[in-house]
């Protein structure tokens, strides 16, 4: 087959059987690919379920990053949920809809990347679907074990501290860049192509005692807002605690835009960030402000200061 074969040449067949080529079925796996259904057996687990979408020109282009890139960052993204939770990622399915001329080099690129990005979460691949459309659009749903309580968003209390594991800002930072139509600094642009999840630091986080956790995907102050709601309690991060690398001050200083600003509101890093009682916090999370009393209503605030602007991306507004 050509470099310059599409999909349209493939076939829906033989992309499907592009994407499941020499998957083995692991533990807990009685079925995978190949028929109507998969057939998981999760033993006396709970079992955490999770779906997202991706949309090309929303989420991702293909002229800023390549298949495989585009396949990390779909996995990451989804299965950051199941972290979140505290839970053992565990299954996937993956749902592609794709226009016809879409470039067969492009999806062995997004398959290899899927399966490296598993690879590092812990997940198999399980199944999934295929049909034509005007745009690449991903859905990602995500199986996760749970051997214990879930961490909610809804368990923070006053006096607990809030500790964040994994980066922040960058793949905003990257975002900013790109948009302008540049391609570095470098790092940052690999973060917006590909986010870095802390993989394992849910179930770390759990068994440490968090009482509340959430992906950081939309932006720290939106989804600590989250947080505050629904646990009822205000947030205060302290900017001093925050770490602001010196990529992100350079992509600021080049585009006009807050360095810290890229930190507190920017998303798609799928960091996280969790509660903990003061005592509890575990080994490579940093502390980033404390859970306080409501007052009047839930909120999160900035050195005490509530934050001007956007608080975060909201893909409708």
């Amino acid at each position: 087959m050509t470099e310059s074969a599409t999909l349209a040449g493939l076939g829906e067949f033989g992309a499907v059987g592009l994407l499941t080529r020499g998957l083995v079925a692991g533990a807990g796996v009685e079925l995978g690919p190949g028929d109507d259904a998969a057939v998981l057996q999760p033993g006396g687990a709970r079992v955490v379920v999770s779906t997202d979408t991706m949309v090309e020109g929303v989420h991702f282009r293909r002229d800023w990053g390549n298949g495989l890139e585009t396949g990390r960052k779909a996995v990451a993204a989804a299965a950051a949920d199941l972290e979140a939770m505290g839970a053992e990622p565990w299954a996937l399915v993956v749902s592609l809809t794709a226009p016809g001329d879409l470039p067969v080099t492009w999806l062995r690129f997004f398959h290899q990347g899927v399966l490296s990005e598993c690879e590092l979460a812990g997940l198999q691949l399980v199944g999934g679907d295929t049909t034509r459309g005007r745009d690449v659009t991903l859905g990602m749903t995500v199986l996760g074990r749970l051997d214990g309580e879930p961490v909610t968003r809804a368990g923070a209390r006053p006096g607990d501290v809030v500790a964040v594991r994994g980066r922040l800002g960058w793949a905003a930072a990257g975002l900013a860049v790109l948009t302008r139509g540049f391609r570095s600094p470098r790092a940052a642009v690999a973060a917006q192509l590909v986010p870095e999840v802390p993989w394992g630091a849910g179930g770390e986080a759990r068994r440490a005692g968090a009482s509340a956790m959430i992906d950081v995907s939309d932006g720290l102050l939106a989804d600590l807002g989250h947080v505050a709601r629904a646990s009822g309690v205000s947030v205060d991060v302290e900017a001093a605690r925050l770490e602001v690398p010196e990529v992100l001050r350079t992509v600021a200083q080049a585009t006009g835009k807050d360095a810290l600003g890229f930190v507190l509101t920017g998303g798609e890093d799928h960091a996280l960030a969790a509660c903990f009682p003061a005592a509890g916090v575990p080994d490579g999370w940093s502390v980033v402000g404390r859970v306080v009393e409501a007052g009047d209503e839930p909120a999160v605030t900035v050195d005490g200061r509530r934050w001007e602007g956007a608080q975060g991306h909201d893909h409708f507004a």
